[in-house]
């Protein structure tokens, strides 16, 4: 069998870059693209000067990564021969979804999400035990939001990754069935990392859809421990004070250089 996948993304750049490879391997079968929020925020006015500075270096950092990594995305060619839904975010769980990922409720297609919010148990039934998240952090231990900017700012680089997991009524907790890591690269910064950590899964998970295809026995593993859920108001723009004033964003030279006291995830990997 070989399996094709239903994408439900949100619709900024690294969920776009993640659909063309998709498209690309010719695994594509179906988009549904949540609009997302601004992806360039302004900081609040009353915020003090310096925050407001911070604030916005730290998102033009991560505009420029992501055109240096995912700017020659070719959305006509992603689109094209495509049935793709957009939507707002209030119409993810709608009937209107409902009724269009109805259309590939067959043992052929897998639902993969990336970058919308979450998923309700009906939209889940669709896919019954081929429901996948791929989420932008190293669960259990960055579980929620924003969960690759918190590695770090704890100083755990190397726990930046992504996870695929299934989709389940809690948020990032599903069975495990791949974590994704990339090569830690001096001279990085840490949107640098996020980039490399959305290219690594989306390379990651066309081996896996390869193996899947050769009868590779689908195998999850239950989360250990709750780890942490990160919620949005975890986050504040002092935070930022660790990552540009304190390490002036060379984290990762700092880590590679065997400052930081180093401990290891016990990582999935569904490639062994």
């Amino acid at each position: 069998m070989t399996y094709k996948v239903v994408f439900a993304c949100g619709s900024h750049p690294r969920h776009m870059y993640i659909a063309q490879k998709l498209k690309q391997a010719g695994r594509l079968a179906a988009l549904v693209i949540e609009e997302r929020e601004n992806f360039n925020p302004e900081p609040e006015q009353n915020w003090d000067q310096h925050l407001q500075d911070l604030f916005k270096l730290h998102f033009k950092k991560r505009n420029d990564a992501e055109n240096k990594f995912f700017g020659d995305l070719d959305l006509n060619h992603i689109i094209s021969d495509i049935p793709i839904l957009r939507i707002k975010s209030e119409e993810l769980n709608s009937s209107k979804t409902k009724n269009f990922l109805s259309n590939y409720a067959n043992s052929e297609h897998m639902l993969f999400t990336y970058g919308v919010h979450r998923v309700s148990d009906e939209l889940i039934s669709i896919f019954p035990s081929r429901a996948f998240n791929i989420h932008g952090g190293l669960s259990p231990w960055y579980r929620g939001n924003i969960t690759l900017f918190w590695p770090f700012y704890f100083l755990k680089p190397n726990y930046t990754g992504m996870t695929i997991h299934r989709l389940s009524p809690r948020l990032d907790a599903g069975d495990i069935l791949h974590h994704s890591v990339p090569k830690l690269i001096k001279g990085d910064g840490l949107h640098d990392v996020a980039c490399r950590a959305v290219i690594q899964v989306a390379n990651d998970l066309i081996q896996i859809l390869d193996l899947l295809d050769t009868g590779k026995e689908l195998v999850c593993i239950p989360q250990k421990g709750s780890g942490k859920l990160f919620n949005e108001e975890d986050w504040t723009p002092q935070n930022l004070t660790v990552i540009y004033d304190l390490y002036h964003d060379q984290i990762v030279d700092r880590f590679l250089e065997g400052y930081f006291v180093k401990t290891e995830p016990e990582l999935v990997n569904f490639l062994k």
